[in-house]
């Protein structure tokens, strides 16, 4: 994982991240891994599935991949990182996209070869920003949450079971919380060839915190609460921490990691 201090994110804004990762109460090893490259402003958490070896391998994999095809694709002639005024005419969506989707290719291929990771996946939640424009590309039910001021909004979609099932109305968003199935995900990244990525884009405010997060996060620890986190810890630094310590006052019955990443004039 790469990290670099203090780095000017545009003209107008800077950026200014953290980040962490920690077992939980109930797990004997993390299966999620994480990104910080301040330099290419891209941020990744990715929650592993298939096993001790093959879970932590297939995020591992996913976040080297997709930081190595994003500075792969910044030397290109087509360079997406160029400064771009608008957000719809950035290119940098396709190439967020295309990095998960050859993260995904490198997973599956890496499980073929070894029959020891066959089946693992990972979910993956991926932030590039940019001048004032910030990117997601997402897989999964790792999240990506916005906080502007007084609210706080999911910024990605969950492919889960249990999400399919509120949005036919088969059962309450409450009910969720409580269901056996709500660890059954219907996308990840590497245990096909191919993924489908969401990709989504939000022109950015000053003083904007965008939080990523793995479900070992999500699931036990409520919206409001991440806001109240976020909004009463003065030095973003200790917003992992502190967001990990609540989750695992509430069992910490899986792995936990977070990346907060702050809009600065």
């Amino acid at each position: 994982m790469s990290r670099t201090a203090g780095q000017t994110a545009a003209p107008r804004m800077k950026v200014v991240s953290a980040g962490l990762t920690d077992v939980g109460r109930k797990r004997n090893h993390n299966e999620d891994s994480f990104l910080i490259d301040d330099e290419l402003q891209l941020y990744v958490v990715a929650d592993g599935m298939g096993g001790h070896a093959g879970g932590g391998t297939a995020s591992r994999i996913a976040v080297e991949t997709i930081d190595k095809e994003l500075r792969r694709a910044r030397e290109s002639r087509d360079n997406p990182f160029a400064t771009c005024a608008n957000l719809q005419d950035s290119l940098l969506p396709d190439a967020l996209r295309t990095a998960v989707e050859k993260a995904c290719l490198a997973i599956f291929t890496t499980a073929q070869e070894d029959p020891r990771l066959s089946g693992m996946g990972t979910t993956v939640i991926s932030l590039v920003v940019r001048d004032n424009h910030a990117f997601f590309a997402h897989v999964g039910d790792s999240r990506a949450y916005l906080v502007r001021g007084p609210l706080i909004q999911q910024v990605s979609e969950d492919h889960s079971l249990v999400n399919e099932q509120i949005k036919a109305g088969m059962i309450t968003p409450e009910e969720a919380k409580h269901s056996r199935y709500k660890n059954i995900i219907t996308r990840s990244v590497g245990f096909e060839e191919e993924v489908q990525v969401d990709v989504m884009g939000v022109v950015a405010e000053p003083g904007d915190v965008f939080l990523l997060c793995s479900d070992g996060l999500a699931n036990m620890v409520e919206d409001r609460e991440l806001h109240e986190v976020v909004q009463a810890t003065p030095d973003i630094a200790q917003v992992p921490q502190r967001l990990i310590e609540l989750a695992n006052e509430r069992g910490g019955d899986d792995n936990i990691t977070a990346i907060v990443v702050q809009m600065c004039v």
